[in-house]
C-alpha cells in the first residue's frame, strides 16, 4: 500500500461564495480555513495547496458572541519602541475596514509559512454583498445552514 500524494495537476480548484450576514465568526473562519487548505478533500496533501477559492461577502454583518465586539483586542506595532497600538474587533467592524475582522481570523487559523502566505491569496473577502469574481460562476456555500450554531440573531 502506498501512500498518495497528489501532483499539481490532479488539484482541482473551485470558486465559492459565502454570505457572512449574522454568522458566528470563529465558526465561519474555521470553515473557510480547511476548505482553503484543501483538508476537506479525500486527495489533501500536506505539503500542496489543495483548497478552494473562497469569496466571503457581506463580512461586516459577522456575528460576535458575548462580549467580544468591546472586549476582543487586536494588536499591531509601528516598529517604534513603545510603538504598540491596539484597537477593539467593534471599532474595526464599525471602521472602515471590516473584512479585516474575517481575514484575521481566518489569517490566524492557517499555518504560518509559504504554504500558509499561498494558500491566502484563494481568499477574498468583501463588506457589502457585491462582488467581482461573477466571472468564476462560484457556487453558494450556506454555512449558516451547516450546524444551528453557526448562526445567531443580533
Amino acid at each position: 500500500m502506498k501512500t498518495y500524494s497528489a501532483k499539481p495537476g490532479d488539484i482541482e480548484r473551485k470558486w465559492f461564495v459565502i454570505d457572512a450576514e449574522g454568522v458566528v465568526l470563529g465558526r465561519l473562519a474555521s470553515i473557510i480555513a480547511m476548505r482553503l487548505r484543501g483538508k476537506h478533500k479525500p486527495m489533501f496533501t500536506p505539503h500542496m495547496d489543495c483548497g478552494d477559492h473562497i469569496v466571503v461577502i457581506n463580512a461586516e454583518k459577522v456575528h460576535l458572541t458575548g462580549n467580544k465586539l468591546a472586549d476582543k483586542t487586536y494588536y499591531r506595532h509601528t516598529g517604534y519602541p513603545g510603538g504598540i497600538k491596539s484597537t477593539t474587533a467593534g471599532k474595526v467592524l464599525g471602521g472602515k475596514h471590516p473584512e479585516r475582522v474575517v481575514e484575521k481570523a481566518v489569517q490566524r487559523m492557517i499555518p504560518k509559512g509559504p504554504l500558509g502566505r499561498q494558500v491566502l491569496t484563494k481568499l477574498k473577502v468583501y463588506a457589502g454583498a457585491e462582488h467581482p469574481h461573477e466571472a468564476q460562476q462560484p457556487e453558494v456555500l450556506d454555512v449558516a445552514a451547516m450546524n444551528d450554531k453557526n448562526k445567531r440573531s443580533a
